[in-house]
């Protein structure tokens, strides 16, 4: 091989010659959803400190960098807003969480008195991962709910459930794609279609189950609609 010459040459030899190095120093650890992997991994906060090196020697600080995550795994270094990802056992259970949540809001709109609605709402919340979940659970915890906060089947989707909505919806939503979203919300309205049409009461709480999702009202009219064509 030809050895370099001119200024490439030159500008090649101050590169070996000058350079930058990072001392990483760790300052946290945990699990996170590494996007270089593509699952749950260990990983490690660090802050760096920047070095002029002469010769591969540190010589001159050039200041503080980071923070960074490193995978455990793969070693890539990745900002710390990746961090606000759930790992994929968080999002499962946020996600099973979520189907729970919105049974509760439509029964408790419907009220309890529906065996049919009942065991659709027990059926979606079992499917989404709590196993043991039975009609008569879901029946006192609607109870007790409104023992708590008022009668929700008097005032639809009220102050307290609204609020748990959200709670379980809110962290969510931004992790699901819109075909996600929609299909969290259709199965709160099949529940509610279980014993026969929505009921204005009903129609209120997806509506909120619809905002707490970051679905717009025009596709919550849509998705209403669609939920009433078998699939």
């Amino acid at each position: 091989m030809l050895p370099v010459r001119g200024r490439d040459g030159r500008a090649a030899r101050a590169v070996r010659i000058l350079g930058t190095r990072t001392a990483w120093t760790p300052v946290g650890d945990g699990e996170f959803y590494c996007p270089g992997c593509g699952g749950d991994r260990n990983y490690q906060r660090l802050t760096g400190r920047r070095r002029l090196t002469l010769l591969g020697l540190p010589v001159l600080p050039r200041g503080a960098t980071g923070p960074v995550v490193e995978c455990a795994a793969c070693g890539h270094h990745f900002g710390t807003e990746v961090l606000d990802h759930p790992t994929t056992r968080r999002f499962s259970a946020m996600l099973r969480d979520a189907v729970h949540t919105v049974a509760l809001a439509v029964l408790a709109a419907g009220g309890t008195g529906s065996r049919t609605a009942l065991e659709a709402a027990a059926a979606t919340v079992r499917a989404a991962g709590f196993a043991d979940c039975t009609e008569d659970q879901l029946a006192a915890l609607v109870d007790a709910l409104a023992a708590d906060t008022g009668r929700y089947v008097e005032q639809p989707c009220g102050a307290g459930l609204t609020i748990e909505l959200h709670e379980a919806l809110d962290p969510l939503a931004p992790h699901l794609a819109p075909a996600g979203r929609e299909s969290l919300f259709l199965q709160g309205a099949r529940i509610a279609l279980a014993d026969g049409p929505y009921t204005p009461a009903e129609r209120d709480a997806l509506t909120t189950v619809g905002a707490a999702l970051t679905i717009c009202s025009d596709d919550v009219t849509r998705l209403l609609a669609a939920a009433r064509t078998p699939s």
